[in-house]
């Protein structure tokens, strides 16, 4: 019998993409396998975009929430049904379930002192594998200690056109010209944020130069997205708040190419091949790289970052701030004139060349 493996998937969309690389390796190794993902509502339209996955299970607790007689009788449902769990997040909350399940074999990382929950218990290196995808994905090898087989296989999202042609028709939207998307939430919090200000002039030159400009993003990102409608006084479509998960996967499909901040939207924009220019400040791009030969990275690379935090420990925001609309302008250039298939160049902050 194929192994029945369960994986308990991240939280984060961003997250979510990364994941994919050891869903294929996994496949790669068992085609035979029957692969279940538990993970939230929201992130759903991503794992019914990737064809290793053959059944989704959704996962009812939020963030902190511990339910432990929820989570026993989830795990005692499931009893039986799988041979293998491989726990993603590093709580101990996610490993309650597999244990309840009584998984024979329970994978992950040791992360919340885990003993006995897990016992498959790996110890992650951060030295060997500095990207959070090559973290997941050495968690498909059997053998623990085992050094991760390179090249890692890239995240990929397949698109249904008709799919494609339902999001634009109901949201009016036509491909008469070419798109450019912006991204510019970044669900984590502001630090990771471009101003609206730089994103506004940015759109004012594409437009002039024949470009369509949509804004993408969920609801929390309107203020942002209106703030640079009005700061750009020329027309964008902004879709913040206007789309599903699954529809702007499909209209991203679309673009011409994208600009985005560090977000999860940025890795769907890479698994879909989009050419993007992503934006880097207190986040650092040898962690969660975009996973793409059509991506160029553009950060100052100051002193006091990545810092890794929400908001801007020291108030300035310069490593934003200071990224004007030029410099992105350009590597928009480089990237639309990069040939297809031509490898991604070495990560190079703007500041030491």
């Amino acid at each position: 019998m194929p192994d029945r493996i369960l994986v308990v998937a991240p939280a984060w969309v961003g997250d979510s993409v990364m994941a994919q690389p050891l869903y294929r390796r996994l496949k790669q190794y068992q085609p035979d396998a029957h692969l279940t993902v538990m993970a939230p509502d929201w992130t759903l339209p991503l794992l019914e975009r990737m064809p290793e996955v053959d059944a989704t299970l959704r996962n009812p607790f939020g963030h902190g929430a511990l339910k432990l007689g929820a989570r026993y009788r989830l795990g005692r449902s499931l009893r039986g049904q799988f041979d293998q769990a491989i726990l993603l997040p590093n709580s101990l909350k996610s490993a309650l379930v597999p244990w309840f399940a009584r998984i024979p074999l329970r994978t992950g990382f040791i992360g919340e002192s885990r003993y006995g929950l897990l016992n498959d218990a790996r110890t992650l290196n951060p030295k060997a594998l500095p990207q959070m995808v090559e973290r997941f994905a050495i968690l498909a090898e059997r053998v623990p200690g085992n050094p991760l087989p390179r090249p890692i296989p890239a995240p990929r999202l397949t698109i249904q056109p008709e799919q494609q042609q339902a999001a634009l028709s109901s949201l009016g939207l036509d491909t008469e010209r070419p798109i450019v998307a912006f991204c510019p939430g970044a669900e984590y919090g502001p630090a990771k944020r471009w101003p609206a200000r730089h994103f506004a002039d940015l759109a004012r030159r594409l437009v002039s130069q024949g470009y369509a400009v949509w804004l993408f993003g969920s609801a929390k990102d309107q203020a942002e997205t209106q703030a640079i409608s009005r700061l750009a006084g020329v027309p964008l479509v902004d879709l913040a708040g206007r789309t599903s998960l699954a529809q702007a996967i499909d209209l991203l499909s679309l673009a011409h190419m994208v600009v985005t901040n560090d977000s999860g939207l940025m890795h769907v924009a890479a698994a879909l091949e989009r050419p993007l220019v992503a934006l880097y400040g207190s986040s650092s791009p040898e962690f969660t790289p975009p996973l793409s030969d059509r991506a160029e990275i553009v950060s100052l690379d100051l002193e006091c970052s990545p810092c890794f935090e929400r908001n801007c420990p020291l108030k300035h925001f310069d490593c934003m701030e200071q990224l004007d609309s030029n410099l992105v302008e350009a590597a928009i250039a480089r990237t639309l004139t990069k040939p297809p298939g031509t490898p991604a160049s070495p990560y190079i902050p703007i500041a030491s060349v």
